[in-house]
């Protein structure tokens, strides 16, 4: 297969964004059907795929396919096609709060995400303008906070059901490659009374199956302290808990909103800095180009550039 016309050399030059949305798919048995946004390059083909899953927080919108615009319209900037679901937990579909659908819900998550895989043809029909462009073979997976804890259920991490006690696998095979921004960590005696009460899910995550190319993007300042009593180290856990190969960017004097990848000008983004959120796009792009394109040497040129700047905005590990 040749390869999509978006090289390495391209990242300086983006090309204009298509973005479509509520692209709507049919899902039987769940709480409503499934809503996307679907942003891609106009030009180009054979263009590969992110799967980007929201995280929760306060703000009323960007907890759906509406968020994360600074990343999504990177990447597709530079040559991907992002789909972005509004999960079951989202603010914006205002659930009963009595009913299991309104809170965070790890399973449904999951298989949002592999609807939407198993619905590409169903996206490209719905978006004539992507008709035949999608490079159905080369898909990853991105997502923020409780978004990088579903996408490390895809990317094969493991949890106990705490309703039924069984062992959970929602590994994706289809899915190539992962990134995971501020995700959960370990759980035990790493989570606070809040977390046990609220996320019970947490408590038994096992990231020793997650084999998937993966990297894990954590700032050293996002203590989560509501969250863990293992501080900012706790989103490095996917790195350090799983076997290779992967890689972590620790990202200095970053909070849990990375300099705010949620969205632009958002209010509860503790630590926005533009230039950091803008070094999470073109270093998880690179990444991605680098996994999905072995022959790609975007990722090293991105992290030699990391390295070599006179104040760098953090570091990159792997093995």
């Amino acid at each position: 297969m040749s390869n999509p016309a978006y090289a390495a050399d391209t990242l300086s030059s983006p090309t204009p964004v298509l973005s479509v949305s509520p692209v709507v798919l049919p899902a039987p048995g769940r709480a409503v059907d499934l809503q996307v946004r679907v942003s891609a390059p106009v030009t180009g083909s054979e263009l590969p795929v992110i799967l980007l899953s929201h995280g929760l927080g306060f703000s009323n919108n960007l907890s759906s396919l509406n968020g994360y615009a600074p990343l999504a319209n990177f990447w597709a900037a530079h040559g991907f096609v992002v789909i972005q679901p509004t999960h079951l937990d989202s603010r914006t579909l205002s659930l009963d709060p009595d009913q299991p659908e309104a809170v965070p819900h790890w399973r449904t998550r999951a298989e949002d995400m592999t609807r939407i895989i198993d619905q590409l043809d169903v996206i490209e029909a719905a978006v004539p303008q992507l008709l035949g462009r999608l490079d159905h073979s080369r898909v990853a997976v991105a997502g923020h906070s409780m978004g990088g804890h579903t996408a490390s259920l895809l990317l094969g991490a493991r949890l106990t059901d705490p309703h039924d006690g069984t062992e959970v696998d929602l590994a994706e095979p289809r899915i190539k490659a992962g990134v995971l921004l501020a995700a959960p960590g370990r759980g035990g005696d790493a989570l606070t009374a809040f977390t046990i009460e609220n996320y019970s899910f947490f408590l038994t995550t096992d990231f020793s199956t997650m084999t998937t190319p993966t990297l894990v993007v954590a700032g050293d300042k996002d203590d989560s302290a509501f969250l863990t009593v293992a501080g900012a180290d706790w989103h490095a856990d996917p790195y350090t808990l799983s076997p290779g190969p992967k890689s972590l960017l620790t990202l200095f004097d970053a909070e849990h909103g990375l300099g705010g990848v949620s969205g632009y000008d958002v209010a509860e983004t503790t630590d926005e800095n533009p230039e950091r959120v803008a070094a999470v796009a073109r270093l998880t792009w690179a990444y991605l180009r680098s996994e999905l394109y072995p022959e790609d040497s975007a990722w090293q040129t991105a992290r030699d550039a990391l390295a070599s700047g006179p104040d760098p905005l953090g570091q990159v590990e792997s093995r």
